[in-house]
């Protein structure tokens, strides 16, 4: 017998593989359980549902829950080095819920270490989510994690504070006792967080990471020609979009060593956290010379502050020329003083550097828009920044000057000669 055109064996093979048991994934789920015991309850009753664990972990100072957390708020508070009489004692909420931050943090990377926990689940307003997002931050990119807040997609959050790949759900209707519409919400992220769990493919290193930043293909072209010619070289590519969030990613990664090499070409976030636009935090283009990767660092966007393209232009960039890249982002152009000083920020940063860095400084222009004739290019500017880059780059980086366009071919081989200098010297790992 055959069921539409396929044979009954066939079909039979093919049920009995989807309806295999998925391997049991334990998630933490973390709240203050003497205020919210009833919706942290229900978030480890809909995930238990689903065949998977729940380990709890009380993050509440003052109450007790129903019935004891896992992880208890003592254990919380010690693992940040210090303890729930210090948290009553400062007699201030802020205070006290920080110190509950640090410990979570603290505890969900040791759980996640040994290999007690696949995911994380959060769950607060206000509060809890501030401590939920260090929480989160902990956690190394590829960990499942969930927050259900009551502020998710806030403004309230700045773009350093949120971890790089979490997720957030409306906590809507939750603010106090369960209903059906909150139930909407925590069911959908209980089953979220485990379907992730179970799911998720973590990062391989088996084979030396290259990290990237770029600003898109229209603007920003290299990454097509070096890509692959990385790849021949046995690496692994991860191109990071610099608009915010793609930066604090590459920086969180950055932070943990997990690149042989970083490639920073596009570090408009610099820009951008100097004059208001869309920062990726203070700490942008810090990370890789703090856990001594070796940097090839170039000017890609430098020139630009990237904004919110559907609000008004801000006061401070208000009469420049602008790009609309989208609806979503548009980019104002930096003045010539303003490119002095967003040189000497990348300079300062990187003279903390603990690896070696290379200096790759195009003269043509240093984005699409930004060569003779198009829309955004300002010789003059060009000239002030790369002039600047002269004089302020530090001793302990190498300056190549190149007389092309950042996104001609010249570029890309000069790049790959310099990090083929550094594989021979042993520099950049290959192995």
């Amino acid at each position: 017998m055959k069921s539409l055109g396929v044979p009954v064996t066939a079909v039979q093979a093919l049920i009995k593989r989807e309806t295999k048991p998925v391997a049991d994934k334990t998630i933490l789920v973390a709240g203050t359980y003497d205020t919210k015991d009833d919706e942290l309850g229900y978030l480890a009753e809909v995930i238990r549902g689903q065949g998977g664990k729940v380990l709890t972990m009380d993050v509440s100072v003052l109450g007790d829950p129903s019935q004891p957390a896992d992880i208890s708020k003592h254990e919380v508070a010690e693992a940040g080095g210090s303890s729930i009489e210090a948290a009553i004692a400062s007699g201030d909420e802020n205070t006290a819920m920080q110190i509950m931050g640090t410990g979570s943090a603290a505890k969900s990377l040791e759980l996640y270490r040994a290999g007690r926990i696949d995911g994380v689940i959060v769950l607060g307003g206000t509060m809890g989510t501030d401590l939920a997002l260090d929480m989160c931050a902990a956690l190394p990119v590829g960990v499942p994690k969930y927050i259900v807040s009551t502020v998710a997609f806030s403004p309230l959050m700045p773009p350093e504070r949120i971890p790089a790949d979490v997720q957030m759900i409306l906590w809507a209707g939750g603010l106090y006792g369960l209903n059906s519409i909150c139930k909407a919400s925590l069911s959908q992220a209980a089953g979220a967080v485990l379907g992730a769990a179970r799911a998720v493919e973590p990062p391989k290193r088996d084979r030396p990471l290259i990290g990237m930043t770029s600003f898109g293909k229209t603007v920003l072209r290299y990454m097509v020609s070096l890509k692959p010619a990385l790849e021949d070289r046995g690496f692994e590519v991860a191109v990071f979009h610099a608009t915010g969030m793609g930066g604090r990613a590459f920086e969180s990664l950055a932070a943990e060593g997990a690149f042989a090499a970083v490639m920073d070409f596009a570090p408009q976030e610099v820009s951008n956290h100097l004059f208001g636009g869309l920062s990726a935090g203070a700490d942008r283009m810090t990370n890789a010379g703090k856990s001594a990767t070796p940097q090839l660092v170039a000017p890609g966007c430098y020139d630009l502050v990237d904004f919110v393209g559907w609000q008004d232009t801000p006061v401070q960039l208000q009469g420049r020329e602008t790009h609309a890249h989208n609806r979503l982002l548009t980019s104002a152009m930096l003045e010539a003083g303003e490119r002095r000083q967003v040189a000497q920020a990348i300079c300062g940063k990187l003279s903390t550097a603990q690896a070696p860095v290379a200096v790759l400084l195009p003269s043509g222009g240093c984005n699409e828009w930004d060569r003779p004739g198009a829309p955004l290019h300002d010789a003059e500017g060009l000239a002030a920044f790369c002039e600047e880059m002269r004089e302020r780059c530090p001793e302990n980086a190498e300056l190549h000057e190149l007389d092309c366009h950042i996104n001609d071919a010249d570029f890309c081989a000069k790049t790959l000669e310099i990090l083929d200098g550094w594989i021979a010297s042993g520099v950049v790992k290959t192995g």
